[in-house]
């Protein structure tokens, strides 16, 4: 008898990235920063494509909230992807 066929949910309880992430969503206005950036930001037209602006709003506000280096938060982000776009 596989354990899929029992009909058990084991998949309730929230990892510790998805408590955060969850809470990200509730706390930052993600869509009002974004607008207000997105004038500002890089298009792309000339040389290498620039990483997604909501992307990179998110890599820096995590950078800032656990106080990461620029080497650290790089470290983290391919130890522990939270976004791929």
């Amino acid at each position: 008898m596989k354990q899929s066929s029992l009909d058990l949910n084991l998949s309730t309880k929230k990892t510790r990235k998805q408590q955060l992430l969850d809470e990200m969503e509730l706390v930052v206005p993600w869509a009002a920063l974004v607008e207000l950036i997105a004038p500002y930001y890089p298009e792309g037209k000339n040389g290498r494509p620039p990483f997604a602006l909501q992307t990179m709003l998110r890599i820096h506000c995590m950078q800032q909230w656990f106080s990461l280096s620029d080497l650290g938060m790089e470290e983290a982000f391919f130890d522990t992807p939270i976004y791929r776009e």
